[in-house]
């Protein structure tokens, strides 16, 4: 029996189907809405409740032989707003797993982000959410996994880039010289699974990626995307200025704090998008565990759009 929160979002869907697929029974976190129930699906118990409930923790993580948390909250306004989430929520995780007689491994599914915590209210609150965690941790075997930009059928965060490519353009910051990696939704949940099956990557932080060494910039991205959404068709590459998007991150901002909603772009998540280097590499998690990933990012691409390209079968 395994734990799992964020069951619901783009990458805790992904975890619940390998994990339940590999023959994993898991408690899955689920915070219900009034005529929504949660799906009846094999091998899977769901819990009801939010990471403020310290009953519904419990239920989750006792008897469990491996925590999962995956959730996370990547819109707000504020610290607090994030560190609700994203630092309370995983010290809460941690603090029922680790009360446990028999203390369960525990995985923190967090961010690349958290390397620059400076950058925003989001990239702190998740290296705080890990600083949270081995505090707690003391007699919790930990890892954490900080992927970069993961994508994928389901994901929202980048799905409008890649509309906006099958049309033929391309709206992104002006300025060169960034660079990022970039990993599947799968390789991610196998990833995880292979963590499962090994305890060679505890007291490690990691980080993992699709295996292109020295990650992509928005030439490569842009080729590789049009080749595979437009079949070779030129994509045009719509620079927009820095002052301009700080412009308009600023407005979002301020229309958020009025008509109460919780919003992406923001002056915080400006700094993220153009940082310049969020290459990263999965060498260290490979050494230790021996998982590799099994899609690059035209056959990831591929795969999320329901093109037709041979896809490599995991050995």
């Amino acid at each position: 029996m395994l734990a799992l929160t964020g069951a619901t979002g783009f990458i805790g869907n992904a975890l619940l189907n390998r994990l339940t697929t590999t023959g994993y029974r898991v408690r899955a976190l689920y915070r219900p809405r009034a005529g929504r129930s949660q799906p009846a699906l094999p091998g899977v118990e769901w819990i009801s409740g939010d990471l403020q409930e310290a009953g519904a923790l419990e239920a989750l993580v006792t008897g469990t032989r491996a925590v999962i948390h995956c959730a996370g909250s990547v819109r707000g306004i504020t610290q607090a707003d994030f560190d609700s989430v994203n630092v309370d929520g995983a010290m809460r995780v941690a603090q029922a797993a680790a009360r446990q007689k028999q203390a369960p491994r525990f995985l923190l599914i967090s961010s690349l982000a958290a390397r620059s915590p400076q950058l925003s209210h989001y990239a702190g609150s998740k290296w705080r959410g890990e600083c949270a965690l081995k505090k707690v941790a003391a007699d919790l075997p930990w890892t954490i996994f900080r992927p970069p930009a993961v994508y994928g059928p389901g994901d929202r965060e980048m799905l409008p880039l890649f509309r906006g490519i099958e049309k033929g353009f391309a709206l992104l910051p002006a300025g060169a010289g960034r660079r990022l990696s970039l990993i599947y939704v799968d390789d991610l949940a196998s990833a995880v699974a292979r963590w499962l099956e090994t305890t060679a990557a505890d007291g490690q932080t990691l980080e993992l990626d699709d295996g292109c060494i020295g990650g992509y910039d928005w030439d490569s991205i842009l080729e590789t995307a049009g080749s595979v959404l437009r079949n070779n068709k030129r994509v045009n590459r719509l620079a927009i200025p820095m002052t301009m998007l700080k412009t308009f991150a600023h407005i979002n901002l301020t229309a958020a704090r009025i008509f109460g909603y919780a919003p992406m772009l923001t002056p915080g998540k400006v700094m993220e998008i153009t940082h310049p280097d969020w290459v990263c590499n999965n060498y260290a998690f490979a050494q230790l565990t021996g998982w590799k990933p099994m899609f690059d990012f035209e056959q990831g691409l591929s795969c999320t759009f329901g093109k037709n390209i041979a896809v490599p079968l995991e050995t």
